[in-house]
């Protein structure tokens, strides 16, 4: 008989109809197996091992997002009524001159002679009463105040047991004249002082990149997201979790922004020549970042270190006595991690809805339902409610859930809204204690910008075979009030 040439594979004709090595063909040869024979079994779906991995959400709970035309947020918050000082040195033996401090000149002259006072050592737990003789200072600033006290000859009485005598307060309750006198400030009077803070946005960019080959690439797997993408078309997985983690990081921003102060000398302006974008040259080096959540209650609210987990109403009660000193807010809400939430809970184990507390859920329209649907606890004590729910963004792992150094453990943000000044509006407004401001005016909008650009995908922008997603937001945080905020650290 003849062959063919040339054979392929192994299959060789025969003259007699029979099974022979030179025409069976075989998966026993070389790498070849009879497991190979059929397709692999292929799970189509992805395994979403980690569950829902965005962050966001935050904000969105405590605050609101409004359009801002310049380059810079200016708010105006209103200073205490009542005058008092801190930090004052007390008059030696038999002396009646207290010595107030300057703070480098901003402090005004707010007491007068024939003032009432009272003077406080919180080391020795004394306090005495007395009335001002007379004050004197320069450019405004009371530097020393005369005094003396109703009920003692001299002010020796408030040492009583040691303690420092540069760690008093005074306050002023009113005043007492004789009849027919004159005041001998009668030509003082106390202005109404404000205090201003500012905060600036910051430029979020992100992008996604893929080439037009690549976008007709069919993959095995079906792939979803979290915002509900799916499909078998590998590059849309992509781009869909590159927005993802961008939506993140307009978020994240907004929590963890910090302001470059030059701290050890180095100004952000001689930083930032060897930051791409920022050098003196492209004429941005001015820019210094943004004030978020954490550094704000860090420079200007409260911060509670050591919670003492199952004894911890003792703590918590500390809270609330502060929280007293300051605004007072009935409704407060607790955005904590995993410890400090397991904490809470042992410490609201103890809390009998009879005795030192209860369950509140007035924030919720007091609604139970409302308030476990979106994953609230509420509780009462003293006079104030809290809504207690685990914040997601300190308990994940590739935040700060990884690592416990300096950690923070959980806010405490006020609910409602503050009444504030508005400098670009002249009048006063009402905004929620947390909100966002982002660019925007009628030539464009920078709160969430997304386009597409190069030669796939549908856009013709370019002579590149790529398609490229870009995402960008200008935007900063507004923390107003933030004395009523408290920064729990461990």
């Amino acid at each position: 008989m003849g062959s063919i040439n040339p054979v392929f594979g192994s299959i060789v004709p025969s003259q007699v109809q029979q099974t022979l090595q030179s025409n069976y063909l075989a998966f026993n040869g070389g790498a070849n197996d009879f497991a190979q024979q059929y397709l692999p079994e292929i799970y189509e779906q992805e395994v979403e091992r980690y569950g829902n991995r965005t962050l966001g959400g935050f904000l969105r709970m405590v605050g609101a997002e409004m359009p801002m035309t310049s380059d810079q947020v200016i708010w105006s918050e209103q200073n205490r009524l009542h005058i008092s000082y801190t930090g004052v040195t007390g008059p030696g033996a038999g002396l009646a001159v207290f010595n107030v401090p300057t703070n480098a000149g901003t402090i005004q002259n707010a007491i007068f002679a024939n003032d009432t006072i009272v003077v406080m050592n919180p080391d020795s737990g004394v306090a005495l009463k007395g009335i001002v003789q007379s004050t004197a200072g320069g450019a405004g600033v009371t530097t020393n105040v005369t005094a003396y006290p109703f009920t003692a000859a001299n002010w020796d009485g408030l040492f009583t047991g040691g303690g420092a005598a540069s760690n008093l307060k005074i306050f002023v309750y009113g005043s007492l004249f004789a009849k027919g006198s004159q005041t001998a400030g009668a030509d003082k009077s106390i202005e109404p002082q404000f205090t201003q803070y500012s905060n600036q946005p910051i430029i979020i960019r992100d992008r996604y990149a893929i080439n037009g080959s690549d976008m007709a690439q069919i993959g095995w797997v079906e792939v979803a997201t979290e915002d509900g993408t799916s499909g078998y078309l590998w590059y849309l997985k992509s781009e869909s979790e590159t927005r993802l983690r961008f939506d993140d990081y307009l978020e994240m921003a907004m929590v963890e922004g910090e302001l470059a102060s030059g701290a050890g000398g180095v100004s952000f302006a001689a930083q930032s020549a060897n930051v791409p974008s920022f050098t003196a040259a492209g004429g941005n080096a001015v820019a210094h970042g943004s004030q978020g959540l954490f550094a704000a209650i860090s420079a200007r609210g409260n911060v509670f270190s050591g919670f003492a987990g199952a004894t911890g109403i003792s703590d918590f009660d500390s809270v609330l006595k502060n929280l007293d000193t300051q605004g007072a807010i009935e409704e407060n809400m607790l955005f904590l991690n995993r410890d400090m939430d397991l904490e809470f809970d042992d410490m609201l184990g103890q809390i009998s809805a009879g005795g030192l507390g209860g369950v509140a859920y007035g924030l919720f329209e007091n609604s139970e339902d409302m308030a476990l649907n979106l994953g609230f606890s509420g509780f009462r004590r003293g006079s104030y409610d809290f809504y207690k729910t685990s914040w997601k963004y300190l308990n994940d792992a590739s935040t700060r859930g990884a690592v416990a150094v300096n950690n923070i453990d959980g806010v405490l943000i006020p609910a409602g809204t503050s009444t504030v000044y508005d400098q670009i509006l002249g009048t006063n407004i009402r905004r929620p204690f947390l909100h966002v401001r982002y660019r925007a005016s009628q030539a464009d909008d920078r709160r969430y910008k997304n386009w597409i650009t190069g030669t796939a995908g549908g856009a013709y922008t370019s002579e590149v075979d790529e398609m490229v997603v870009n995402w960008l937001s200008e935007r900063c945080l507004v923390t107003q009030a933030a004395n009523n905020f408290v920064l729990f650290q461990n």
